[in-house]
């Protein structure tokens, strides 16, 4: 009898090294992609890479002041490869693997000030630099894809191509900042001659992602030599200042894709929400396809069940893992003879369908069935990746059609002179929030707040809210999507009474707790001061945009009598460091007081950091900044 394989869990499946190194400590800023495990880069040493000079070394922790020049402390340990150059060693440093086609991923430490550069192949750069208070990013600055050299050219114009990242993703200096890469090698044919470019099929900078598809014509400027090959090692520049990493994990492809055989697709009437036994129905009609999509259904409005069998050819031995989502429809995925994932009455848009099979070398059955029962609403995509062979969509890109491109034409709400509030549902740690209220400024210092349990959900910068999914065709989703790079926070009630220092924070608001007696005021540029009482308590809070700086100063007053609790943040690790600031997070954002006349405690409740500011009774205020 087939054994049914188990659909696996998201805390199962995010990116872990193999067995024989350490698993990687994913930082808070890290995006929480599904995937098969990782290759690890061992920083217990300098076993994983060539002899270089004494500007490296191997460290426990960093400490960057986020004022001060180039500055990097490090603590004993392993763990940490930090770079601290000087006018007689400034070497690179390269790894003992080469590579080909690549998917990499790494936190990187930049001091005040400094530049590095992640070189694939030795060749074509990814820019690390401190670049947190630019406005319009160029090639030059964090993450961007730097620019190609011909000194023989006229001067002034020797530098050519280099991509700038699509937004500026970078965070302050002293805070780890997440990079992955998706890197192909250029291709070669027989006789040696490149016929297709270096391309970073994509570039990701804190969960953002700034760039894609973009084609390399040769190495860039300053890379360790001028020709092309299929494989050479990483190189991580050395000789431009202080820098720091973690967490080096990586993916070597180089096998052939899936592909399908013999695929046929059967097409049947249907209106009911569960799949039938479509054995038992009457097709309406029956073709041979060699790929899978959603709108193989004849006709656009219409009910119907698309039942796709035939094989797929698998190139190598190994773990594959599938990725299957529906669009508000029904489906089921079978490989191997095995129904792997069932979504079949499960409507919940993008709910994760995921399933690890071992696969032999060969054709092996597949089938996969979709039941568009709502006329309205189609789409589906089907995502694979195993050993050596790179994540692929096996489902065309049609698969995926909204009216063709709609929502591609973004409804965006911005700001002009003054700021702008939008009411909207909003996602929050996979949590659907329902009264939440974004604000966003013409500094494009956003942030959002929760009206029902009175907290900062979140902050960013850059553009301001998507409103597509609230106001395209019928909304259905009904959510506002911050566009810019953003921060989220605890999400918890923010101000409570607790019976002592010790008491455990509430995850949620009583009836008797914090009240929206006044609502909330505008000042004259458009920001708001939200009012609330708890007890006998009155508590005015109001959050404002740093004019240069990504940064959001919060004032809070408060007013009556009786003694309350304030909670700034919580996470895994929150740490006073040696400026007086406060590091969230796994460094993730700052938090930086005014002043101490109130003074901040740390401590540990249900497995997390919390930071907690208590509230005497009168007249009171609290000044702070966040900063990431």
């Amino acid at each position: 009898m087939k054994r049914t394989v188990p659909i696996f869990i998201l805390s199962a499946l995010l990116y872990s090294c193999t067995e024989k190194e350490r698993k990687v400590e994913v930082a808070e800023s890290a995006p929480q992609e599904i995937s098969l495990p990782f290759e690890c880069i061992s920083l217990n040493d300098f076993d994983d890479f060539k002899k270089t000079s004494s500007n490296w070394s191997i460290g426990g922790d960093v400490y960057v002041d986020r004022l001060k020049d180039k500055q990097i402390t490090v603590s004993d340990g392993s763990g940490v490869l930090v770079n601290i150059p000087d006018s007689e060693y400034k070497d690179h440093i390269f790894t003992n693997f080469e590579h080909g086609d690549i998917e990499l991923e790494v936190d990187v430490m930049m001091p005040k000030g400094s530049n590095s550069g992640l070189y694939f192949q030795g060749r074509y750069e990814v820019q690390l630099f401190d670049s947190w208070k630019v406005e319009e990013a160029t090639f030059s600055d964090m993450g961007g894809i730097y620019q190609r050299w011909d000194a023989s050219k006229e001067k002034g114009s020797e530098g050519y191509e280099g991509t700038a990242p699509s937004m500026n993703a970078a965070k302050a200096p002293g805070l780890w900042q997440h990079v992955k890469v998706v890197f192909h090698a250029p291709q070669f044919d027989a006789s040696g001659q490149k016929v297709k470019d270096a391309e970073f099929a994509e570039v990701r900078l804190n969960g953002v992602l700034i760039h894609e598809n973009v084609q390399v014509s040769g190495p860039t400027r300053a890379a360790i030599t001028n020709d092309e090959v299929v494989k050479a090692p990483l190189m991580i520049q050395g000789d431009h200042g202080a820098v720091a990493f973690k967490n080096f994990s990586y993916k070597l492809y180089g096998n052939p894709r899936l592909s399908f055989v013999d695929l046929k697709m059967k097409e049947f009437k249907s209106k009911v929400d569960k799949l039938p036994n479509v054995d038992t129905l009457t097709p309406i009609r029956e073709i041979t396809t060699d790929t899978i999509s959603a709108t193989m259904a004849e006709g656009d409005k219409v009910t119907r069940i698309l039942d796709y069998r035939g094989k797929l050819l698998v190139p190598v031995s190994g773990d594959y893992l599938f990725d299957f989502r529906l669009n508000q429809a029904g489906g089921l995925l079978m490989i191997n003879n095995d129904t792997v994932v069932n979504r079949d009455g499960n409507f919940i848009v993008d709910t994760l369908g995921l399933a690890k099979v071992s696969l032999s070398k060969g054709e092996v059955p597949f089938r996969l069935i979709y039941n568009k029962h709502n006329p309205w609403v189609i789409g589906f995509s089907l995502y694979v990746e195993g050993p050596g062979v790179e994540k692929q969509a096996l489902h065309a890109a049609s698969s995926l059609n909204e009216k063709q491109g709609a929502l591609n034409r973004k409804i965006m709400v911005e700001p002009t002179d003054k700021a702008v509030m939008q009411r909207s549902f909003l996602m929050h740690s996979d949590e659907k929030r329902t009264h939440c209220i974004s604000v966003g400024t013409p500094q494009k210092i956003n942030y959002a707040y929760d009206l029902a349990s009175g907290c900062l959900l979140e902050v960013w910068s850059g553009d301001f809210l998507d409103a597509t999914q609230m106001w395209h065709a019928r909304g259905i989703r009904q959510l506002g999507d911050p566009v810019g790079f953003a921060v989220s926070f605890h999400g918890t009630p923010e101000f409570s009474s607790l019976a002592s220092g010790g008491s455990d924070w509430p995850n949620t608001v009583t009836e008797e707790g914090l009240q929206f007696s006044e609502g909330y005021e505008l000042d004259k540029n458009g920001i708001p001061l939200f009012i609330r009482n708890l007890e006998s308590k009155i508590i005015k809070d109001k959050m404002e945009p740093s004019l240069n700086e990504r940064k959001l100063n919060r004032t809070i007053s408060f007013s009556g009598e009786g003694e309350i609790w304030h909670k700034v943040a919580s996470g895994e690790a929150i740490e006073k460091l040696p400026d007086g600031s406060y590091i969230v997070n796994n460094e993730s954002y700052f938090v930086v007081f005014s002043d101490d006349s109130l003074a901040p405690i740390i401590r540990k409740s249900n497995g997390t950091d919390e930071l907690l500011v208590k509230i005497p009774t009168g007249e009171q205020k609290v000044e702070y900044s966040i900063i990431w």
